[in-house]
């Protein structure tokens, strides 16, 4: 291997100048099309789509480049982030398929008219509440707990991840004149089997969430809603195209 190594640059500092400089630029082109991001992205207004998409966006030819070789990047850092967020998005809304039996509709990954932001998810009950769902991916290395009305991950207060969440519940409740319930669903080391609130949002673990909606919409009275009610909001709430998150 040696060798042949040693023969490949000798090869090089005698090449002339010309021949060098072409076979730079076809490596530069190689190695560019090499770490570009290929394959479809999800479709607009499915799980985790936006967050997806911003982390391709992130993950230039040199920010993939800069990983290869060991350079950390902010941009590679925030597309870790994006696309671990979009994991647990997929991952939460494929426990919610079972609740779709029951008459539940789900709507994914919507855009809010104040802004270029974005809810994760809109559920609509067969009982008529309106939830807003906001999936959120932890590390398991870390317990996840409320205490006195905080949310905990390990001793960090991460209470401030629920102000997206609260906002998104206010924007839906200007836009659909209704008062949503929001959600957040913890993809971590939560325990299950019981419901917790923070700041005006319930707390539920991921592996428990059907069974915890369940429990949050059986104790609220029967709300009656138009026949459209679910086709209006999926009209007011278009699938999110991506922009600051």
């Amino acid at each position: 291997m040696l060798p042949v190594l040693l023969v490949a640059v000798i090869t090089l500092v005698v090449m002339p100048p010309v021949v060098k400089a072409l076979l730079l630029v076809a490596t530069a082109v190689f190695a560019w099309r090499r770490l570009a991001v290929r394959g479809p992205l999800p479709e607009p207004g499915t799980p985790g789509a936006s967050a997806m998409a911003r982390a391709r966006e992130l993950r230039t030819p040199l920010v993939r480049f800069a990983t290869a070789v060991g350079i950390p990047t902010r941009a590679a850092h925030e597309a870790d982030c994006y696309e671990s967020g979009a994991v647990g998005e997929q991952r939460v809304a494929e426990l919610l398929t079972e609740l779709e039996a029951d008459g539940w509709k789900f709507l994914w990954d919507r855009r809010l008219p104040t802004g270029s932001t974005n809810i994760d998810g809109l559920a609509l009950s067969p009982r008529g509440h309106v939830y807003v769902l906001d999936p959120k991916r932890m590390s398991n290395l870390l317990p996840v707990s409320v205490r006195a009305g905080r949310l905990l991950h390990g001793s960090e207060d991460v209470t401030g991840r629920l102000d997206g969440l609260m906002r998104g519940a206010r924007a839906v409740r200007s836009l659909l004149c209704t008062q949503p319930v929001p959600v957040a669903v913890i993809d971590g080391r939560l325990p299950a089997g019981r419901t917790y609130q923070a700041q005006g949002a319930y707390i539920v673990a991921a592996a428990d969430v059907c069974a915890a909606l369940r429990r949050i919409d059986a104790a609220r009275i029967v709300r009656e809603r138009p026949a459209n009610f679910f086709d209006v909001a999926a009209r007011l709430l278009p699938p999110y195209l991506g922009g600051s998150r």
